[in-house]
């Protein structure tokens, strides 16, 4: 007979005894179950005691997290968390450093477990670890523990990063800009600097006037991949919190001691690969370097102001400066001024009045900028587009001034200026770090490129909006291959010229649409079940796989990896923590299980609980986008299972899989994309044989029956 429901079959085992195996009802309170625990080992004082999982975090079974027991699962009998956080804190202030160091090392495995974390920061153990970190006594391992311990602690949330004392800050900030530091106390004081600065503004003030730049480019420039990352979390953090005029002075001073170059070569080429926390921080210094350019972007060209009207004059004189000086002299100033308002309606200016161009923001002054650049930087190039184009007379000019507004703010949307950093997104560009001016240069390139797909499309004024199109296309195109260097971006761009784009565009509809004929579409509809039934096997396979996922903190941190997959017979999830930079765990290293008959529904976006309290502005959109959730019954509550997508593609595979297995439809982008890439390769396939055989749109009719049936030709007959 099977056992009820709420009854699961597990073992329990405890050092020097043999292993119980029980029947746990979880309908029994857990003091009872512990109290039969004992009393099967002849253990007096079962409040002493406690159940653990064996294997993983070893973490605490408490009533809140009973239901994840499941049948088979090996629990171990331990001491409770109270008398255990106790004797350990009482440890720490051991006169031997020995039982000191094991102490830690116990606080360390232990501190990820919430129940345990509780009981040690109720018992004031936060400052116990913070006095040894504030005295200093050792500078190896046993600091090394105690900075682990309390990060570990502070992780859960329960106490404030405000809360935490000037002296300590002051003294992890020395071990930071301390020179001869053991290699792993130095990462763990980064990293608990960069959650202060990010968690607390007046210690970030704090940390900001103690730490240098030049120590954070000491750290940066050493080849220890885990050092670098830290020391670049806290500059990238020490940016966030520094008001526009400061982090405009920083980042000119690190880009004096030529932190880009140093990035260029030696961490974005480097042999090793570069890890996803590092990209991520190369992505938000990217953003930053390029946000400089927002105030401009965001402030009107002033007609009073006498700089600015000076900057105009410069860039028509870099084009018609010999015309303007032969035909002015000697001239009134109104027909100085006719003449300077003509030659401004020749540079692409709609107005005779260029300041009115300019007043629009975005682009702002930044558009000014750029052409003023590219008539300084490649004067050549700028007065042959220039004169080139204005003097033509069959309406085919490309305007420059119009030209290069429009493109400046093509260009910010396309590397999204002014917009809030992503706090998931890796997708930096290396060419941003291997030149200076990299946006006025990117703009050279590509106003060059503009006039040339102009010509290419033998475009006029009314085509001007279509020619923004193509070269949109080709700019995010060019840039999505993330090209290392300007010059590499240059030829890569010029590679894709109008009629490329056009070839590409029809072969992407073709994938797309494929053929509107009735009959075919009849057979399509005929191949969609056999077809999507491939793509679920394929689904769930990638579930058995499995995905190794980021967590995020209350801060929106992402720095624990955890590996969740299906087991191969689709009947149990699985999954637990992993360290950075393991292989993926095996099947049965994974110590948490739930099963797929469990679960409720799946829930997608703004509908998870792990983001739905987070707000709604943009910072938060890429995070709603890759965010999933699985809801099954805990005890009496419903609980979650809640994962973040480390992209796009893995959140359709895996919200695709988990609604196959619910029974439900799988409904994402990219189900669709395949089964149209499927079905165009199958009917491909079956009307391999008809190529060049024009399919009607209505099957022939079927002709009129004979007017007789003496037709009949008798085989067995003989001819002669």
């Amino acid at each position: 007979m099977a056992p009820p429901r709420n009854v699961v079959k597990i073992a329990v085992q405890m050092p020097d005894a043999i292993p119980q195996l029980i029947q746990l009802d979880q309908a029994k309170p857990l003091a009872a179950v512990l109290k039969e625990v004992c009393d099967a080992w002849s253990l007096v004082h079962s409040e002493r005691y406690a159940l653990q999982f064996a294997d993983g975090h070893r973490s605490y079974i408490t009533e809140n997290n009973r239901t994840e027991i499941k049948n088979g699962s090996i629990l171990c009998l331990s001491t409770a968390p109270d008398l255990e956080a106790e004797r350990l804190l009482g440890g720490l202030q051991s006169g031997s450093r020995e039982r000191r160091r094991e102490a830690l090392q116990h606080l360390v495995l232990l501190a990820p477990d919430v129940t345990f974390a509780q009981e040690v920061i109720s018992r004031d153990g936060l400052q116990r670890l913070g006095t040894i970190v504030e005295d200093g006594d050792d500078l190896g391992e046993v600091l090394t523990l105690a900075l682990r311990a309390f990060l570990e602690l502070m992780e859960h949330g329960m106490v404030s990063w405000e809360t935490l004392s000037i002296p300590f800050v002051r003294k992890v900030v020395c071990y930071v800009n301390m020179n001869l530091m053991d290699a792993s106390v130095q990462p763990l004081a980064l990293r608990l600097l960069e959650s202060v600065t990010l968690s607390s503004p007046a210690l970030g003030q704090l940390v900001k006037s103690e730490v240098p730049l030049d120590r954070l480019l000491v750290h940066l420039q050493v080849m220890n991949q885990q050092l670098q990352t830290k020391a670049m979390a806290l500059l990238t953090a020490l940016l966030q919190g520094a008001n526009p005029a400061e982090r405009k002075h920083m980042l000119g001073y690190l880009w004096q001691r030529n932190l880009r170059q140093f990035i260029y070569k030696n961490i974005i080429h480097s042999a090793t690969p570069l890890g996803d926390e590092m990209a991520h921080h190369l992505y938000v210094l990217q953003a930053l370097m390029l946000g400089l350019l927002e105030p401009r972007m965001r402030t009107p060209l002033d007609p009073y102001s006498q700089e600015q009207r000076e900057q105009l004059q410069a860039l028509r004189q870099a084009a018609f400066e010999s015309e303007g000086e032969s035909l002015g002299t000697g001239l009134s100033a109104d027909r100085r001024r006719s003449l300077c308002a003509r030659e401004f309606r020749k540079l692409g200016f709609s107005n005779s009045n260029p300041a009115q161009d300019l007043e629009r923001v975005p682009p702002g002054l930044l558009a000014l900028d750029n052409m003023l650049y590219f008539s300084r930087h490649a004067p050549s190039a700028y007065s042959r587009l220039v004169l080139e184009n204005s003097s033509r007379e069959d309406k085919h000019e490309c305007p420059f001034a119009r030209s290069s507004i429009q493109l400046t703010v093509l260009l910010c949307e396309l590397l999204r200026i002014g917009e809030p950093c992503s706090e998931t997104a890796q997708d930096f560009s290396p060419m941003f770090f291997g030149q200076d001016q990299s946006f006025h240069e990117l703009f050279c390139v590509s106003i060059q490129l503009l006039n040339k797909t102009w010509k290419e499309m033998r475009a006029t004024q009314e085509d001007f909006d279509k020619v923004m199109q193509v070269v949109r296309e080709q700019l995010a195109r060019t840039l999505a291959l993330k090209p290392s260097s300007l010059e590499l971006f240059r030829t890569k761009v010029n590679a894709l010229p109008y009629g490329e784009v056009l070839r590409l565009r029809q072969t992407e509809r073709l994938h797309q649409e494929g053929t509107l004929a009735p009959p075919i579409l009849e057979l399509r509809e005929k191949l969609k079940p056999e077809l999507m039934g491939l793509i679920r096997q394929q689904r769930l396979l990638r579930l058995c796989e499995g995905t190794l996922f980021r967590k995020i903190s209350s801060r929106r941190r992402q720095d624990k990896l955890w590996f969740c997959c299906l087991s191969p017979n689709h009947k149990v999830l699985q999954y637990g923590d992993v360290e950075e930079g393991a292989s993926p765990p095996t099947l049965e290293s994974l110590p948490e299980q739930l099963a797929v008959a469990d679960i409720k529904a799946l829930l997608t976006g703004k509908d998870c609980p792990h983001v739905r309290e987070k707000g709604s502005g943009k910072q938060n959109k890429d995070l709603y986008e890759l965010a999933f959730s699985i809801s099954y019954d805990h005890g009496e509550v419903e609980a979650y299972l809640n994962f973040i997508a480390p992209s796009k593609r893995e959140f359709h595979l895996w919200t695709d899989g988990l609604s196959a297995l619910l029974g439900g439809p799988m409904g994402s982008e990219q189900t669709r994309l395949d089964l149209e890439q499927l079905l165009t390769m199958e009917t491909k396939l079956r009307l391999l044989e008809l190529e060049n055989v024009p399919i009607p749109e209505q099957p022939p009719p079927i002709p009129p029956p004979p007017t007789n049936f003496n037709f009949c030709y008798d085989c067995s007959i003989t001819e002669p």
